[in-house]
């Protein structure tokens, strides 16, 4: 036979003879075949991580014996070298809650425990996934709390490649500090800025969205994911677990994860409310919107050659037409933007998962974890590769620049100060009229000598401290 009968509270199933997973995995297999995709890799490693702590908190706590204590710790161990990994067979899009997904751990931890003990698998009576790898635990605790591990450290990584993108965006605008260009507010002309005050702006952007992260992943009053419900079982109360269980695991927990992990204020809420989770949404919705405006503005300022604004050029990394010869397009820009896209539509689901809990439990979960790490995970994967390969090759074009610079009308306005607001309007709209540089005609009416226009045209006197 190429199967083992598996029995549980419903009755019997045929399970993979070879398959590590058990009869809950089994139904959940049957039951679930929606999108083809597993539960994300991370999720998986923080479940069994915190499998791990609770069989070392359970033994400390003298609930469960050291023989299946080292057991389950020497499977959890096996998994996280890396094995093992296609025994988590779970659709993302599951049973509420996540019950599937914890009875799959909970399952593939007791059988490769079995197997080191010299048992069979199935022969749960000596090691069981519900009374031992599952002992002082219910999924309503475990989820959220492998959730927020998971997402924690998935965060760390994609700060790092916020942090990254904002060293590019600082060297250029260190480079570019002095390019004087026109200013556009509205997509008309404004008073002139310089090529490194605009890549100024979009570092200190990448700055904020950093520290938006920050604040998700630290201690505060407000809504943080250091904070998890592990403990309080089903309804938050904690029944089943021995006493000191939540310090104990959490303490555990710290050491495994190098998390500042703390446990929730309230289990309750921890178990009701997914705010949290809700709240990291929104901030990746919000750096999301931001990254798109950036991109676009790099578009913007790229496109052409001939018949855009050129005043940059992005790196030509890949034939941009298959018809047009020698088109070079913004595809890492445009790239950004789709992740983005992702990101918002994920933040979406998020929200609408998150006001769908009931009473002592959001059941969720599944869908808000693995949407939550896809979007970390396209973010810190895709922004290193953009800052390299589009915004460390950026070059300026600076004749295109010089040029927009003389003809734009709103140079007018720095002269208010100088041959007050009437005269300064008359002046620019004849050079409007006549197509000309508002400096020609200053010249020419003998409003300012040369002297006087080059020092009020200077890219210090323009940009200000911000051009050093």
């Amino acid at each position: 036979m190429n199967y083992r009968i598996e029995k549980d509270s419903l009755g019997s199933v045929p399970v993979p003879r070879d398959a590590y997973f058990g009869v809950q995995t089994a139904r959940a297999l049957s039951n679930f075949p929606v999108s083809g995709e597993r539960n994300h890799p991370s999720l998986i490693r923080a479940y069994v991580v915190l499998k791990k702590a609770c069989a070392a908190a359970n033994h400390e706590l003298g609930v469960l014996d050291r023989r299946r204590t080292d057991a389950i710790v020497h499977a959890c161990d096996r998994i996280l070298a890396g094995n093992y990994a296609d025994q988590f067979v779970i659709d993302r899009y599951q049973a509420g809650a996540g019950t599937s997904l914890n009875m799959n751990v909970n399952e593939v931890i007791a059988n490769i425990a079995l197997v080191s003990l010299g048992h069979r698998k199935g022969d749960y009576a000596s090691l069981s996934p519900n009374d031992h790898v599952n002992m002082s635990q219910s999924t309503n605790d475990t989820f959220p709390t492998t959730t927020h591990i998971a997402l924690s450290l998935a965060i760390k990584q994609l700060i790092g490649a916020l942090d990254h993108l904002e060293v590019s965006m600082r060297k250029k605008s260190r480079e570019f500090a002095l390019l004087l260009k026109a200013g556009r507010t509205h997509l008309q002309d404004a008073v002139p800025v310089t090529l490194g005050q605009e890549f100024s702006a979009y570092a200190s952007s990448v700055r904020k969205s950093i520290a938006m992260l920050r604040t998700i992943t630290g201690p505060g009053d407000g809504p943080t994911l250091i904070e998890v419900p592990i403990g309080g079982t089903a309804t938050g109360t904690g029944i089943n677990t021995p006493l000191r269980y939540r310090t104990t695991v959490i303490r555990h927990l710290r050491a495994l994860t190098g998390l500042r992990l703390l446990a929730s204020r309230d289990p309750r809420e921890g178990l009701q409310s997914r705010i949290a989770l809700s709240h990291t949404a929104g901030i990746l919705n919000a750096i999301a919107m931001e990254l798109i405006r950036i991109a676009n503005d790099l578009r913007l300022l790229s496109s052409g050659p001939s018949t855009g604004l050129a005043e940059i050029s992005l790196p030509a990394i890949q034939p941009g037409s298959s018809i047009m010869p020698g088109k070079a397009n913004p595809v890492l820009a445009e790239a950004l933007d789709m992740i983005c896209f992702r990101v918002a539509g994920n933040s979406l689901t998020v929200s609408m998962a998150e006001q769908a809990g009931q009473l002592e439990l959001n059941v969720m979960m599944p869908v808000m974890a693995n949407t939550l790490l896809e979007s970390v995970d396209i973010l810190k994967n895709f922004l290193p590769v953009f800052a390299k390969k589009a915004i460390d090759g950026i070059t300026a074009n600076r004749e295109r620049l010089g040029y927009y610079f003389s003809n734009t009308p709103a140079l007018g306005t720095l002269l208010n100060p100088v041959i007050g607001y009437l005269n300064a309007a008359e002046v620019v709209k004849q050079a409007i009229r006549e197509g000309r540089p508002v400096t020609d005609i200053i010249l020419e009416k003998g409003l300012m000598t040369r002297v006087q226009m080059k020092r009020l045209l200077s890219p210090r006197n323009i940009a200000g401290t911000h051009a050093r």
